[in-house]
């Protein structure tokens, strides 16, 4: 008899599956559809959380499927952690390696998603571009370097062709569309038969699951509220952190890359215990 495989996800909205969601919210997300095109035997846990920092994964949620002994364990992590105004790149190196070791600990192999480029598909100022990409910048470089000690299996979705394209992403173009989610699911199933895993081509539906109408309900709903949410928490790190790059541009105007060290500099912490108190969203909840 095969023995049974115990795929577990941790993680935040994009693991959660916000943008994959039937009429009555229910989640389904890349995990979902992937763990579908296993041809082995399978368990399949998913303890993610809309909103969830690297933090709370490696202390609550990872915890929680470890105790299922599973042999791959995907963390989606990082998004949140960079929206706040108190994000620290060595805070979240800290996190997400203490996780990974925990994985490698039991035995397990870990599955890891690059950051897309928000600022590609999500109009903003052009330095608030910039503060943006640096900050995913930094949550990737961490990704990658991480990804690399604990061997796991890293998607580069900066890489896939026509990541960008306009039906593979959400109404709120910071997270998968269901078509986006399979896209990634059938990515990962590619990686993981690489690495001996029994697991077929994912089934495409191409059809997305929200309608034009649906669309504009969802970000009257839960897309703006998140948007005032992260806007008061980020304002004013937002507006200080323009100026620094106003600095950081005219000393380094001749220079080609964009170094995504110097957290004084880049990533200060303005109130890295502040709680912005507002109504919790229902339905399908955003990060």
């Amino acid at each position: 008899m095969q023995e049974t495989l115990t795929f577990a996800i941790i993680g935040d909205s994009a693991a959660s599956g916000v943008g994959d969601s039937d009429a009555k919210g229910n989640h389904y997300g890349w995990g979902f559809h992937l763990a579908q095109a296993f041809t082995e035997p399978l368990v399949y846990i998913n303890a993610s959380r809309p909103g969830a920092q690297s933090k709370e994964v490696l202390h609550e949620q990872l915890p929680k499927v470890l105790i299922h002994e599973p042999q791959l364990v995907a963390v989606i992590v990082g998004g949140n952690d960079l929206l706040r105004n108190g994000f620290s790149p060595k805070v979240f190196e800290e996190n997400l390696n203490e996780t990974l070791a925990r994985i490698e600990q039991v035995g397990a192999t870990s599955m890891l998603l690059e950051l897309h480029d928000p600022t590609v598909i999500v109009p903003m100022p052009r330095l608030v571009a910039r503060v943006c990409r640096r900050r995913v910048n930094a949550v990737n470089s961490i990704t990658r370097k991480l990804a690399n000690r604990y061997s796991s299996v890293l998607l580069e979705t900066r890489s896939l062709e026509n990541i960008y394209a306009k039906n593979k992403w959400h109404v709120d173009r910071m997270h998968p569309s269901r078509h986006g989610h399979q896209f990634i699911a059938d990515n990962f199933a590619h990686l993981l038969r690489m690495r001996g895993f029994e697991v077929d081509p994912v089934i495409f539906t191409f059809k997305n699951n929200r309608s034009r109408k649906d669309s504009i309900i969802w970000m009257l709903k839960n897309g703006t509220p998140w948007f005032l949410k992260r806007s008061i928490d980020l304002l004013p790190a937002i507006l200080l952190l323009s100026i620094y790059e106003l600095i950081y541009m005219a000393r380094h105007r001749n220079e080609v890359t964009e170094p995504v060290t110097e957290p004084n500099v880049y990533f200060p912490d303005f109130a890295a215990n502040a709680d912005v108190h507002i109504n919790r969203l229902q339905n399908e909840r955003v990060s």
